[in-house]
């Protein structure tokens, strides 16, 4: 089965995880070390409500190529059997959106994945500091 064929949830599971680990890393190399450190800030970058502004944001900059919005779509579209926790059902699913394009990216095309990565941790630090002043 081709990477673009999967189901937008099963890349979304894939895409979650890549995500996490990517924010992880980013952290750990900022220098913190303590493990509730590392989950406090860690929040911030994988919350749903992050994804989905992140996703907003790359959607309306034209960041996505036409292969990553219609996965996009897809994850964003499927109809999830797990309720969405501590935010709506439109931001939950738009961060399923958010999540498969990791996914797939993570299978197709690291390297993309990566600039993926950096441009949204680099937004979403923007966004906290800003909402910090």
């Amino acid at each position: 089965m081709k990477n673009n064929q999967l189901s937008g949830l099963t890349l979304a599971y894939l895409g979650d995880a890549a995500w996490e680990i990517a924010v992880r890393r980013y952290l750990i190399e900022s220098g913190l070390r303590r493990p509730n450190d590392l989950h406090q800030a860690a929040t911030h970058f994988v919350s749903a409500y992050g994804q989905a502004q992140l996703a907003g944001a790359l959607i309306e900059e034209g960041f996505f190529t036409e292969i990553e919005l219609t996965i996009f779509k897809r994850g964003r579209n499927s109809q999830s059997h797990s309720s969405a926790k501590h935010t709506d059902i439109h931001t939950y699913r738009v961060a399923t959106g958010f999540e498969a394009v990791c996914g797939y990216l993570f299978l197709e095309n690291l390297e993309r994945f990566e600039e993926l990565c950096t441009k949204g941790i680099d937004y979403l630090k923007e966004v906290h500091h800003a909402k910090q002043d």
